[in-house]
């Protein structure tokens, strides 16, 4: 994997964490949130979802990354 391939396959993971992250912090530092529980539940869990993926993939360019060093 070259540098810009690996850069290339960081974009879209980065951009899905960053993403996420700015939402949370927007509802952490809300002086007042007007939603009930099951709302916030829900939404969490569907923040979740692309973090996940995020992280997923950015794990899986670190593993690539590691072996094409050791080769």
């Amino acid at each position: 994997m070259t540098a810009t391939g690996a850069n290339a396959l960081q974009q879209p993971p980065d951009y899905r964490i960053r993403t996420v992250t700015q939402v949370l912090e927007n509802i952490a530092f809300r002086a007042e949130i007007g939603s009930d529980t099951v709302v916030l539940s829900d939404f969490s869990k569907l923040l979740a979802i692309p973090l996940r993926d995020g992280c997923d993939l950015m794990d899986v360019i670190g593993r690539r990354l590691r072996a094409q060093a050791a080769e």
